[in-house]
């Protein structure tokens, strides 16, 4: 079953042919923290990313999204940005899972918050 979901689809991991194209034309240049490893061609005028796992955007980190799309020449391995201290580590998006974010008063927030009464009052027309 496994090498069924490799041969035709792509969000499960890489396909063959990308895996052939990898290894035809491919450098491997690094990894990042969750086993996202990345490509460039020979030239250097390619880049790409083979996901561990399924193939989902937001779990590039931005070091990598710059790379990737030729904001920086080096590649974090090489050249690591610096961070400053009140940055948060990189989080893939979380829609649609447990671990989402529900603003207070949303339906979905497990926690609901308590009815506060308005800090107005509504205009009646006189009778």
């Amino acid at each position: 079953m496994q090498l069924l979901k490799r041969i035709f689809t792509w969000w499960n991991g890489a396909t063959v042919g990308t895996l052939l194209f990898t290894s035809r034309h491919g450098v491997k240049v690094g990894e990042d923290e969750q086993g996202n490893q990345f490509y460039q061609s020979r030239d250097g005028k390619r880049r790409w990313v083979i996901y561990n796992g399924e193939a989902e955007a937001s779990r590039i980190s931005p070091e990598w999204h710059g790379w990737l799309h030729h904001t920086w020449d080096q590649p974090p391995t090489a050249a690591p940005l610096p961070h400053k201290p009140w940055e948060k580590p990189h989080k893939p998006n979380m829609t649609g899972t447990e671990a989402a974010y529900h603003p207070p008063g949303s339906l979905l927030n497990p926690d609901p918050a308590p009815r506060m009464r308005p800090d107005y009052e509504a205009w009646r027309p006189a009778d």
